[in-house]
C-alpha cells in the first residue's frame, strides 16, 4: 500500500498541474467546470483511501510486533546504496 500512495500521491500533485489552467479555460462553463471539481475531488478521496489503507497495513504490522524488513523500505524510498 506504501507504493500505492506514494504513486497516488505523486500523481495528484501532477494532475494539479494540469487541472489549474484547464479549470480556468472552462470557467465559462458551470456544468464542465463542476463535472472537474467532482473528478478532482474524487481522485482526493480516492488518494484519502490508500492512505488510511497504508496506515492501517502498518498498525496491523507493528501491532503483530512484526518487522518490516530494511529491503522493503528501500524498495519504497530510493534510498542511496550503501557501499
Amino acid at each position: 500500500m506504501l507504493i500505492g500512495d506514494r504513486a497516488g500521491s505523486s500523481w495528484f500533485i501532477g494532475a494539479g498541474f494540469f487541472f489549474a489552467p484547464v479549470l480556468a479555460v472552462v470557467s465559462p462553463w458551470p456544468t464542465l467546470t463542476a463535472a472537474l471539481w467532482v473528478a478532482i475531488a474524487a481522485a482526493g478521496v480516492w488518494l484519502g483511501v490508500l492512505g488510511i489503507a497504508m496506515a492501517a497495513g502498518l498498525a496491523v504490522v507493528l501491532r503483530s510486533n512484526g518487522e518490516i524488513p530494511e529491503d522493503y523500505w528501500r524498495s519504497i524510498i530510493d534510498y542511496p546504496q550503501v557501499p
